[in-house]
């Protein structure tokens, strides 16, 4: 056969296996990194036979994306043959691979621990060492319930008769024996680096009417640097966790007794909130932008006219009031196609683009609630825009700037996803095929790369999403820009054109910072605590060495804060070095230290959160010195803000 491999073409007899045919085209050190391949599409273990009417063969390199997937597959079947040496009795059920490693779920006599991960591991580390290869077998689904009947599997003999096919193949490493698709790495050797990590209790099948199992999480990598920039990610991401800043700093708090998924913002975390929404209704009316607000509560009527109730009732509040039913807005959508609708509008008056930081309830599980990061309650920076056709790239490619410049103000990098039409969804197929090609022509003007990602749009209608970067690089969904020409339709809103005659706007949804609660938790991440001086609740505090400088500090807190800056004064009666301390984690940028003789100077010494000493300085040097920290990022970004 004439095979194409890496853009050469070999002549492969046949009957040679993947590997064979791999080895005399690769070279040797290259050769030595493929895990698996494809034959014209289709994965394959190294092992099988080149199909005849192959005229690809791609190679799966181990550190590729695919081959880190098949290294992580094949460590949940050698951790789970580690556990069955250990615990003798133990059944096992699924094992995949996941974004972030592998897990797999056990049926035991007792619950297993973190205690127990060592010595998992250790047995772990002699599977691997042994290169115990990994061989596939296909067999009828009567011969597979025999065997793992034969084994006491029942969730495998389970798993067996459920599948629709009349066979199904199985995997042998070792002692282990494993209902399996494949393909996997040759041998256990091909583990070279991983790491367990956690364990966590998991109903069979995610339903909580069945038996309770034991999940075992890992990790694997193709190499041990991975693994261990990995490991350290993790614990940074530890030491990052807003949930456990935002208690340091006194920003938040959860009482999930009594309001579960819902944020109870303390003093110093409002203000941090407060000072975001300002910027942002600033910003957005710099941009043309109105501000409106809608009700918190609909009749349910008009979200079965927006397609809501069919498409999104799961995730909705309901209640009744005077035996009518109303729902809590998971968004704003809505009433600001109402507000639109208020007036008979021209294509003078277009575009309309209206802002609104509106408070949305989407009920979540109780099992997905996470800090700042997923909430039942919350508020967007939520805009619609409804403008003639003719003006939508250019909306769209405005939006766009928007994004790029805020990321840039917070540091953030980012990429662009288009989401293309859903499943379940509303609308014609000429509207869905008009804002696709609309995102994607405002994606290419703006001279931006994106990638798409198809079925996953909003019900009605496709999205950019933006993706960001943070400091350790880990990857958050926040912005998002939508494209609609249904709820238009649905909610009949029209314009007077230049021919006299009514014309649909189109309207497109956006959201740039998306939840200000979850971008809050991920800014506290990205910052580890320590937030830029212009959003910071406190930018600076006077520390007294002793009481005799109080009437001193005091006048200089009330001095700076006259001049706009948020101040404020530890004079306690504590020791000078224990208050610097407290002061440096709580995050404060500036802590001004005043003693005799600073006082008799007039001035304060100014220290940095990161321990820096800029030595005495007049106020009026530190209040510039603050503001031109606050500048600083706006100044980056070719942007301008007042803090007065």
């Amino acid at each position: 056969m004439n095979v194409t491999i890496e853009g050469q073409v070999f002549d492969v007899q046949s009957g040679v296996s993947c590997r064979d045919a791999l080895k005399g085209a690769l070279s040797g050190k290259k050769f030595k990194n493929v895990v698996a391949c494809r034959c014209n599409g289709t994965p394959l273990d190294l092992t099988a036979t080149v199909p005849a009417d192959t005229t690809t063969i791609e190679p799966v390199f181990a550190d590729s994306p695919e081959g880190i997937e098949l290294i992580r597959h094949s460590a949940a079947h050698i951790m789970a043959e580690a556990v069955q040496k250990l615990f003798p009795g133990v059944k096992v059920t699924i094992g995949p691979a996941i974004d972030s490693g592998f897990y797999y779920d056990f049926d035991y006599e007792r619950p297993f621990s973190v205690d127990d991960l060592e010595a998992i591991e250790a047995e772990m580390q002699k599977i691997v060492a042994a290169a115990h290869p990994f061989s596939r077998t296909e067999m009828t689904k009567d011969e597979a319930v025999a065997l793992f009947e034969g084994m006491g599997e029942t969730y495998k003999v389970e798993i067996v008769r459920d599948i629709p096919a009349d066979t199904v193949s199985v995997y042998r490493s070792g002692d282990f024996v494993d209902l399996c698709r494949g393909p996997h790495i040759p041998d256990t050797s091909f583990v070279k680096a991983f790491k367990l990590l956690s364990v966590a209790g998991a109903y069979w099948r995610g339903d909580e009417k069945n038996r309770m199992l034991s999940r075992v999480y890992g990790t694997a990598f193709a190499d041990p640097k991975a693994l261990k920039d990995y490991l350290h990610q993790i614990e940074e991401a530890k030491r990052r966790d807003h949930r456990k800043l935002g208690q340091q700093l006194d920003l938040f708090a959860f009482h999930e007794d009594v309001a579960p998924g819902m944020v109870y913002w303390h003093p110093k975390g409002m203000l941090l909130r407060t000072i975001l929404e300002d910027f942002l209704r600033k910003e957005h009316l710099k941009r043309g932008y109105e501000l409106v607000q809608g009700p918190q509560l609909l009749r349910r009527e008009v979200w079965e006219k927006s397609g809501h109730y069919d498409n999104y009732r799961e995730n909705m509040y309901f209640t009744v009031i005077d035996d009518n039913a109303y729902g809590v807005k998971p968004m704003n959508c809505v009433s600001h196609m109402l507000i639109y609708k208020s007036h008979l509008r021209s294509y003078r008056d277009l575009p309309r683009r209206m802002f609104e930081l509106g408070v949305v309830h989407r009920h979540e599980k109780s099992g997905v609630l996470h800090g700042l990061l997923r909430v039942r309650q919350f508020t967007q920076d939520d805009a619609h825009i409804l403008c003639r056709p003719d003006q939508l790239e250019a909306e769209i490619i405005g939006v766009i700037a928007l994004v790029r410049d805020l990321m840039g103000l917070f540091g953030f990098d980012y990429r662009i996803v288009i989401s293309t039409r859903p499943e379940k969804s509303i609308g014609s197929d000429e509207d869905w095929d008009r804002a696709t090609n609309a995102l994607i022509g405002a994606v290419a003007t703006a001279g931006l790369s994106y990638t798409i990602n198809e079925g996953d749009g909003a019900f009605y209608g496709p999205k950019i999403d933006i993706k960001v970067t943070d400091a350790i690089g880990r990857e958050w969904q926040l912005s998002t820009i939508q494209v609609d020409f249904t709820l238009p339709d649905r909610f009949d809103l029209v314009y007077i054109g230049q021919d006299g005659e009514r014309h649909r706007p189109v309207m497109v949804h956006r959201a740039i910072l998306g939840s200000l609660e979850r971008f809050i938790g991920v800014l506290t991440e990205h910052f580890a605590g320590a937030f830029p001086t212009w959003i910071v609740p406190v930018q600076a505090r006077l520390l007294t060495v002793t009481d005799a400088q109080n009437d001193f500090a005091m006048g200089a807190r009330d001095q700076l804060m006259a001049a706009g800056l948020r101040v404020e004064a530890d004079t306690r009666n504590e020791k000078l070095g224990y208050k610097v301390r407290e002061a440096q984690l709580e995050k404060i940028p500036y802590i001004l230290v005043v003693g005799d003789k600073e006082v008799e100077a007039g001035g304060v010494n100014v220290r940095l959160r990161t321990g820096e000493n800029l030595g005495l300085k007049t106020l009026a040097e530190v209040a510039e010195m603050i503001r031109a920290d606050c500048q600083e990022p706006f100044k980056r970004g070719g942007m301008s803000y007042s803090f007065s």
